[in-house]
């Protein structure tokens, strides 16, 4: 029996060929005027393809991804279909997630936000792809007030969505956790022994017992030597080697021994500077509680010391992001009634997931607020968008942020001014046409330089053309190389090759024809037709791979506090 757990459904083998396209910039639609060196992209096209397109070069380079994909809940984008069957969903989103994994950092963190409609399906989907074991954390943000816009004709009101979060590999991915200055507001009491105590030995430690009249407790000015006071009981007696441990094995039925309101100095237990614990007995008859009295922990003593100490706190699970989803539907100066993230939302994400400079991906840019917060954030990013909103919001939004004219979203609290740019690139046609007589031919609308970056991204080698070498074209692994041209390969164009290689180097030539007696004139070299030799490995002249799914949610809208 296999040992994971595997979602099942009709379709699930047919696996897609995709084609790796090219991605061509459009450099009238860049904006790199601030920034002539930007590595940010934002990408046309079918997000498969374009994801397909990346994978050679950013296979595990992305820190962190959010997708926002379509939920399939019958509503709708003009881009997409909707209400499809679940096994259709699944189909679709299956080979992007893993394609979206393999781009993936082995540090890195996956965000999916989706709601109940087909959320548990994803979420067994996700656990198979990503490994159940990379689980990290699901998010449920709250997307809309519970009082608001009750439809009579819905039974159920959905307020709540989830985002649920992987890792690559658990071990590697390290949360920015949130911090906040170590308060040392309740280390405000001190004791003072007025008189010498009993001395015995419980449970293995040195233990001081002082009478109810043989000791105060004052409270001071909260300080570094100050002591804070602790129940001890409760989850804290449960826990090894505590105090409160001490407490609930030898000390709470000592109170008819010692007398009600005794106090403990017990030796030997404690993580701060004093090397003891104060503990005291219960102070009514009826009481089985007690308390007990630390100093500040050594180690955070000695960052107060010099200078100030933070505590790591834990991420809540719930967000509650009701009132930004309301009002975020002209963030970014574009109009995208429904469906639109707020940008408080992905700052949060992006600050718990990614750190400056890290790149950021999002394949369902929608409006491009992932990009716009990833700018704003100072990451790098890459957003790709299916449809005319790459143009007339992504864009439109993007260059605002640049030129500083975008005053919304997080704007202020990250203190953003404006500069930085980003390219624009548009999935280049097809590689393999079928001509009049149905024979497979390369397209025409590629020059010589596209036809071999094509080849060489179908072939998993690099596009990366010798000054000096004609043939090294494209660079494989360290000795091997691909040279694409559409000469007619004779016998003697092959001698006069072989005789600039070194006996080590291996090459590929890809051509359109070549002389049979050339076909196995050198060991170290072989010819390929570029048609046949691609032809089996792709579905070519496919530009579309919908997600075929309508209607993103529509959120409420309140009214601004601002």
């Amino acid at each position: 029996m296999a040992n994971k757990l595997e979602l099942t459904w009709y379709g699930k083998e047919n696996e897609p060929k995709i084609e790796p396209r090219l991605l061509i910039e459009n450099k009238e639609l860049s904006n790199t005027d601030n920034d002539p060196d930007t590595e940010n992209m934002l990408i046309h096209g079918d997000n498969l393809l374009a994801l397909k397109a990346l994978e050679n070069k950013y296979a595990g380079k992305v820190k962190c991804i959010y997708i926002d994909p379509p939920y399939n809940t019958g509503s709708a984008f003009e881009h997409y279909d909707d209400n499809l069957e679940h096994s259709q969903w699944l189909s679709l989103m299956k080979p992007r997630l893993e394609i979206l994994k393999n781009l993936l950092s082995d540090d890195g963190f996956f965000c999916c936000h989706i709601d109940d409609s087909e959320g548990a399906y994803l979420k067994v989907l996700l656990d198979e792809i990503f490994g159940r074991n990379n689980y990290l954390n699901t998010f449920y943000i709250q997307v809309r007030y519970a009082n608001k816009t009750l439809a009579e004709d819905s039974d159920y009101q959905k307020i709540i969505e989830q985002c649920h979060v992987y890792s690559k590999q658990k071990n590697l991915a390290k949360l920015n956790r949130p911090k906040a200055e170590y308060d040392i507001s309740k280390f405000k009491w001190k004791i003072f022994e007025d008189e010498p105590g009993k001395v015995i030995t419980l449970g293995n430690k040195k233990v001081e017992i002082f009478k109810n009249n043989q000791y105060h407790i004052e409270e001071i000015d909260p300080c570094l030597t100050g002591l804070k006071e602790t129940w001890a009981t409760g989850s804290l007696a449960r826990v090894r080697a505590s105090a409160g441990e001490f407490f609930e094995l030898y000390l709470s039925d000592r109170k008819n021994i010692d007398g009600l309101g005794s106090l403990y100095k017990v030796y030997g237990i404690g993580e701060d500077s004093l090397g003891y614990r104060y503990i005291s007995g219960p102070k009514k008859a009826n009481a089985n509680k007690g308390k007990f009295y630390s100093g500040i922990p050594l180690k955070r003593l000695e960052e107060l010391k010099s200078g100030k100490s933070f505590k790591y706190l834990p991420v809540s699970n719930f967000l509650d992001y009701a009132g930004n989803f309301g009002n975020c539907r002209l963030e970014g100066s574009v109009d995208f009634k429904g469906g639109k993230k707020p940008e408080v939302l992905l700052e949060k994400l992006l600050m718990y997931f990614s750190n400056p400079g890290d790149l950021v991906l999002d394949s369902f840019l929608g409006s491009g607020t992932t990009a716009a917060v990833a700018h704003k954030m100072g990451r790098k990013w890459i957003g790709i968008e299916m449809g005319e909103h790459a143009y007339t919001h992504c864009k439109v939004r993007l260059d605002k942020v640049i030129s500083g004219e975008d005053k919304g979203g997080i704007t202020k609290s990250v203190n953003w001014k404006g500069g930085g740019g980003y390219r624009f690139y548009e999935l280049a046609p097809t590689l393999i046409n079928q001509d009049a007589f149905g024979e497979y031919i390369i397209n025409k609308e590629y020059n010589a330089g596209m036809l071999a970056a094509a080849v060489a991204l179908h072939e998993g080698f690099s596009y990366n053309p010798s000054p000096e070498t004609f043939w090294k074209q494209s660079t494989g692994s360290e000795n091997s190389y691909l040279f694409v041209t559409t000469k007619h390969i004779t016998a003697a164009y092959l001698h006069s090759i072989k005789d600039t290689m070194q006996d080590n180097e291996y090459l590929i030539i890809a051509c359109k024809s070549y002389d049979e007696k050339a076909a196995n004139a050198f060991s170290n070299i072989v010819i390929k037709k570029i048609p046949q030799m691609l032809l089996n490995r792709c579905e070519f002249n496919k530009d579309n791979y919908n997600l075929n799914i309508v209607h993103p949610p529509v959120y409420d809208e309140v009214e601004d506090d601002e």
